[in-house]
């Protein structure tokens, strides 16, 4: 009986400290914010191809790098929460794809702390820890619809709508259709080119420039026009001539003058409608449920 009661004062002497440990960490669990509990499940890692070199990131660090890379820095707070939503989003859907995420425009700008230090200079302390707390208060959310990621595509402002993926991407997605967006300031901005840089670029041999059968879709975006003859895509004359959007006139007289609305390729959030929402009052999930039409905002 005495032999069996020190095997029970033995167990109990190491089963103390245990459940001393245990009852400490599961109160520190209790103690900590919602974003940093959501942090626990951050075991998503992002394979990313920057300058020529893959690197391994988790995803929030890795959305700390794109909003800074993708939103200017003194936009709104509930703006970079769209921002982050929306990048994490995308990256969602890319992984589940298995695709390899590129840090450029191909896919989303991604840039390091050197970078950002380099970018905001004396700013940075303020800048990162902005950016930092947009993305740990919307820590591990993501945009669904019909319960898989979306396409959560965005550039930086419309021409007064938005542009439907269909038209751009050639995807159907019920969620990116042509809507207004009266938030974005007037941004009209005109460009000159002279008539021989205008026909080169276009791989046309002209001595008059004869431009018809302009049609223009829902959004006012150039679908298609004829340029002496040969039928352009509005897309294909934004790449060719380096245009900020696809909501263009062409002006012929002595040299080609261009005029564009909006900048960018128009499908999904436009990030200074989200600015100007967020100056308006609209929280992150407002701006994002208005520019990703039906869609939900659950965790990972």
């Amino acid at each position: 009986m005495i032999y069996l009661n020190k095997k029970i004062i033995y167990l109990i002497i190491i089963l103390i400290p245990i459940t001393i440990i245990s009852f400490f960490c599961k109160e520190t669990n209790f103690n900590m914010s919602p974003s940093e509990k959501q942090h626990d499940v951050d075991d998503i890692s992002i394979n990313l191809q920057k300058d020529n070199q893959q690197y391994i990131l988790d995803i929030e660090t890795y959305v700390i790098g794109v909003v800074a890379g993708e939103m200017p820095a003194l936009f709104e707070e509930e703006a970079l929460k769209a921002q982050a939503v929306a990048s994490r989003t995308y990256a969602m859907n890319q992984l589940k794809n298995n695709n390899t995420i590129n840090a450029t425009i191909a896919d989303q700008v991604y840039i390091n702390e050197n970078e950002m230090k380099l970018k905001w200079q004396s700013d940075f302390n303020k800048y990162y820890q902005k950016i930092k707390e947009a993305v740990n208060s919307t820590a591990g959310q993501i945009m669904y619809y019909n319960d898989q990621p979306i396409k959560a595509y965005y550039y930086s402002m419309s021409n007064g709508y938005t542009e439907s993926s269909i038209n751009v991407f050639n995807e159907q997605n019920d969620y990116l259709n042509i809507i207004p967006s009266p938030w974005d300031e007037n941004n009209s901005k005109t460009i000159n080119m002279s008539r021989e840089d205008f026909c080169t670029k276009l791989s046309l041999n002209c001595r008059e420039i004869n431009i018809s059968n302009i049609i223009k879709d829902q959004s006012n975006r150039v679908s298609k026009l004829t340029i002496n003859n040969q039928e352009f895509t509005g897309i294909e004359i934004r790449k060719l001539l380096s245009l900020r959007s696809t909501d263009f006139t062409i002006d012929v007289s002595d040299d080609i003058s261009i005029t564009t609305k909006g900048y960018g390729h128009g499908v999904g959030m436009s990030q200074y409608g989200a600015n100007n929402m967020a100056k308006a009052g609209y929280t992150y999930d407002q701006i994002l449920k208005y520019y990703y039409q039906n869609i939900e905002i659950n965790a990972i």
